[in-house]
């Protein structure tokens, strides 16, 4: 008994000793917020723009469409890539060109990642920069290819005597899984519409369909001749050119073969390009060059735009398409309730729908879609396609009264599957067995245990089918062409922007603000109004005390997972019940 008092009392005090710790370091880790919030603020505040700056355009992390502002959780969590919003990258360069106090910009391409239509938005800006006499210059020790794609616009472009620029062109290399999920005893059980739809395929097959080789090749070409094109005609080249240069490799040469295929323009170590710069803005050779990082440049005022009754919104809708009533990815809920609370508002006047998606939920899709229809009855809605709007994103984008889309966009793929798991191999291989007992034929359907039998099966193919029925005729009617047509170009098919608008899918080619000008078109809104963005960004005080744990662990799992998070959601969904899905091919690999 002695003994007995002896452990309670002891695992009593562990208890009490191990509580006081966690809320020390819990108590730790709120002031290290804090702090880092007290400094990212401080920094802010402190910035002022000097005369003879240089916008220091350093392009480094993963280029999202748009970021928190000061997000605490970048610091303090570790593992999470870095990231920059693509509408803070635009805005900074956008400032730059308008303020007499920015002489140029200096184009710092690092490790950073961005699809191909992130990359032509941004290109297109900093061509626009060059109209106004301002000068570009672009510095690396290594280019990476989508680095160069940028800094070829610029007028000068350097590199250092021992770096490395890399063009070599695109490859996609998806994995297969199927015999690995076979080792495992795990059964994927497909049901599809569509000769081309093929997320699945890495489930089933162990290597590309004859019909995905197809259009992968379809559109990697497409895109990379909209590269290749962009390249030739900022450095003074033929296609044919970038194409014979990719074929030799470059990464592999030395400067000097860079130098005499007109890749680069000069060969400097970082402390001459800094020379060169200060001659370029006039300072001294030892003076310190003034410049203004794309953070910086987010406390820079502009003339203060505020909202009127000639107002334009613009909505992100950026992830998977799923059925929740929150803010990470495209969640249904989350989403009507915001384009319900912008048809209602009457100082809204058009809305521009910027989309990024693959798609997701087919269900969820088809709320977000009437919501769309019901906001178009009562002003214009134009879609802004970013990197991919397809499958479920190009469902909730087609009744738009108009589509834009970048060359290089990923679109199309009207088709929709559903993947169900058989675990009955697994149980096997662990010596699981399973009975059951049910009231009704049908009681134990979508059973992981064991696979469909033939009548479920036909009923699942059914159901899928019918739901592709319905995909196709929101299309047709949306893009007002007759279904038969419009089925030339569905079963599943990814284009580019390029060729979506050759075929009718799209409407005109471009970026956020070609969106943004059709809209106040559509709406008669001459050149008098303002654009502001939704949904609103959570501010960081909001992001830590936010009482949504499952929007905070989402945040974190998405750091830590990157490109591998839309898969965790997908499995998430499945075992929600959420088995029709409309998707692009999961993980294209694009390199």
């Amino acid at each position: 008994m002695k003994d007995f008092f002896k452990m309670m009392l002891a695992s009593a005090l562990g208890f009490i000793i191990a509580s006081l710790i966690f809320s020390l370091i819990s108590m730790l880790i709120m002031f290290a917020m804090m702090g880092s919030l007290m400094n990212s603020f401080g920094k802010q505040e402190s910035f002022a723009l000097q005369n003879n700056s240089v916008l220091n355009l350093r392009l480094e992390g993963a280029i999202q469409e748009r970021i928190a502002e000061n997000d605490p959780f970048t610091d303090l969590v570790g593992g999470v890539p870095s990231a920059m919003g693509m509408n803070d990258i635009i805005g900074a360069i956008r400032k730059a060109k308008n303020n007499d106090k920015i002489k140029g910009i200096y184009l710092d391409t690092r490790l950073f990642m961005a699809s191909s239509a992130t990359l032509a938005e941004i290109r297109q800006e900093l061509e626009d920069f060059k109209e106004s006499g301002k000068f570009i210059v672009a510095y690396a020790d290594t280019y990476t290819q989508s680095g160069y794609y940028l800094a070829s616009v610029a007028d000068k472009v350097a590199i250092n005597p021992q770096g490395m620029l890399d063009v070599h062109g695109i490859a996609s290399v998806p994995f297969f899984y199927k015999d690995a999920m076979q080792k495992l005893g795990i059964e994927m059980q497909l049901f599809k519409v569509g000769t081309y739809k093929s997320f699945a395929e890495p489930y089933t097959q162990t290597e590309m369909s004859e019909a995905n080789r197809e259009q992968v090749n379809s559109f990697i070409t497409d895109i990379w001749k909209s590269m290749k094109a962009d390249m030739a005609s900022s450095r003074n080249m033929e296609t044919a050119q970038i194409d014979s240069i990719a074929n030799r490799f470059p990464l592999l040469k030395k400067t000097d073969f860079l130098l005499s295929q007109n890749l680069v323009d000069t060969v400097l170590y970082e402390s001459e390009m800094k020379n060169y710069i200060r001659e370029l803005i006039g300072i001294d050779a030892d003076a310190k060059i003034p410049s203004a990082t794309v953070a910086d440049m987010k406390s820079v005022k502009t003339q203060a735009v505020k909202k009127s009754t000639n107002s334009i919104a613009l909505l992100y809708a950026v992830g998977s398409i799923s059925s929740g009533n929150g803010s990470n990815g495209i969640q249904d809920k989350y989403m009507v309730n915001e384009i319900e609370k912008l048809r209602k508002d009457d100082d809204i006047k058009a809305v521009v729908f910027r989309i990024n998606s693959g798609g997701g939920s087919a269900y969820a899709s088809e709320q977000i879609w009437k919501a769309i229809s019901e906001l178009k009855s009562e002003k214009p809605v134009v879609v802004s396609m970013g990197d991919m709007a397809a499958s479920g994103g190009y469902y909730i984008a087609c009744n738009a009264n108009k589509i834009v889309a970048q060359p290089t966009t990923l679109t199309g793929s009207i088709g929709i599957f559903g993947m169900v798991p058989n675990f009955g191999g697994t149980l096997d291989k662990l010596g699981i067995s399973t009975d059951v007992v049910k009231t009704n034929k049908f009681s134990d359907f979508g059973d992981v245990s064991r696979a469909f039998n033939a009548q479920e099966a036909a009923m699942m193919q059914s159901y899928v089918n019918s739901g592709y029925d319905l995909f196709l005729t929101r299309c047709a009617d949306g893009r007002g062409m007759p279904k038969d047509s419009l089925a030339k170009y569905a079963e599943g098919r990814v284009w580019t922007g390029n060729q979506a608008k050759e075929i009718g899918l799209v409407d005109e080619l471009g970026g956020v603000d070609e969106a943004i000008r059709i809209a106040a078109e559509m709406a008669n809104l001459g050149k008098s109004y303002a654009v502001f963005e939704y949904p609103r960004m959570k501010s960081p005080i909001g992001e830590i005390f936010n009482k949504n744990k499952e929007e905070l662990a989402a945040k974190t799992l998405k750091g830590y997972l990157g490109e591998s998070y839309d898969m965790f959601m997908l499995l998430k969904n499945i075992k929600d019940q959420d088995y029709i899905q409309a998707r692009i091919p999961y993980d294209l690999n694009i390199k």
